[in-house]
């Protein structure tokens, strides 16, 4: 897994894909997983692959494995919709859960989170109201500024479009602004919301196990 380094409020940050870790407070952040997506569609009768769940979960293994973090934080939208809590997802996630029972898991809660109601008992997940505040950084899941932190933010679901030779291809990005960055969507049947960058801002596209900037 290809990882890189930027700073911001003087801390230093890695991005994974799809994911922001920051070292100092063994903390590992992801946004919009959105689990149960699947489900709900196929409840209001639209054929859509199964699988998503185990998808993101396998993606977050990865992550965990390489980091070793000792906390998880979603910043909003773990569940999708009060539809989507089928009991094959939420049995997926409660023998993930089990895996992982040392690890702290913390959910800022999202516009999601208010519809589909917060995680199960049984997952053992701290929820909290935005902005979660930790050191010099907000944790939220709307994209607002703060007046004393920095803002790390989901909601967007912020995509980038590459183009190369009459080739072109939209990957899932980080944007940071001068108080606010965004993280891309974690989940894996979530789309995305086209960007774009601001004199100054910075911009990483992640494809793959890997991040790259883009100038």
């Amino acid at each position: 897994m290809h990882t890189l380094a930027v700073d911001v409020a003087g801390e230093t940050l890695l991005l994974a894909p799809r994911a922001l870790f920051w070292p100092r407070q063994s903390l590992l952040v992801v946004a919009d997983v959105h689990f149960g997506k699947a489900a709900t569609f196929r409840a209001h009768g639209i054929p859509v692959p199964r699988g998503t769940t185990m998808e993101n979960l396998d993606a977050m293994d990865r992550l965990i494995t390489h980091h070793g973090p000792r906390e998880l934080l979603f910043l909003g939208d773990f569940l999708h919709h009060r539809t989507g809590r089928a009991r094959e997802t939420l049995d997926d996630l409660a023998k993930w859960r089990a895996s992982h029972a040392e690890l702290a898991l913390t959910l800022v809660r999202g516009n999601h989170d208010r519809h589909a109601g917060d995680p199960p008992t049984e997952l053992n997940i701290a929820v909290v109201d935005e902005p979660h505040r930790i050191g010099p950084f907000a944790f939220a899941h709307h994209p607002e500024p703060q007046a004393d932190a920095y803002v790390f933010a989901g909601h967007v679901h912020p995509v980038y479009r590459l183009a190369a030779g009459g080739d072109a291809l939209r990957l899932p990005c980080f944007l940071f602004g001068a108080r606010v960055g965004l993280l891309p969507s974690f989940g894996a049947f979530t789309g995305g919301h086209p960007v774009r960058p601001k004199p100054g801002d910075r911009l990483f596209v992640t494809a793959e196990d890997a991040v790259f900037a883009v100038e």
